[in-house]
């Protein structure tokens, strides 16, 4: 098939479907939109590698199996990889008050405690994830050994023990 005959495809499909891909996968992704133009990149691109795309019987339902298949992709990714927070970050915020005033250093130990407190009513097994790792950096392979969890169940204590705290500096970065 001709790269002319590939884009003229490609562009038929973006003119009739394209809005209504961008609808599916931002409904699918809301806490996620900034992805959504991405996604419907990477379904593009997919649908671009197509030989022959005459043989396509019906080319929405296939745009949208391939929009299906991405976002299931990129979903699986995101799990796999935990947000980017830094328990030292946290740390660093609540130490960054100075220590001269009592009541200041009595407001940041009460609510260093009480981010401890929620992570633990979360999990004990998130709290001590993210602790073991973030703190003492230990691996994820010893983790799971000590506390005789799988690896993957590993993963997931310290992915959620990372977006609790994500969500607790959007709620209020001045609390941290």
């Amino acid at each position: 098939m001709s790269s002319d005959a590939k884009i003229r495809f490609l562009e038929t499909i973006e003119k009739d479907h394209g809005r209504q891909l961008r609808r599916y996968l931002a409904f699918r992704m809301r806490d996620a939109a900034a992805d959504v133009q991405d996604l419907a990149q990477e379904v593009f691109l997919r649908l671009l590698r197509i030989e022959r795309h005459e043989a396509i019987r019906n080319p929405q339902a296939y745009l949208y199996t391939v929009a299906s298949h991405v976002l299931h992709q990129h979903l699986l990714r995101r799990a796999a990889t935990p947000e980017t927070v830094e328990i030292a970050d946290v740390l660093t915020q609540l130490y960054a008050i100075p220590d001269t005033d009592p009541l200041l250093q009595a407001e940041r130990d009460q609510r260093f405690e009480e981010l401890r407190r929620q992570l633990r009513d979360i999990s004990p097994g998130v709290y001590a994830t993210l602790v073991l790792h973030r703190y003492y950096g230990m691996p994820l392979g010893e983790i799971s050994q000590r506390l005789g969890v799988s690896y993957s169940m590993t993963k997931k204590y310290l992915a959620r023990a990372l977006k609790y705290i994500e969500q607790l500096r959007e709620q209020g970065r001045e609390e941290l």
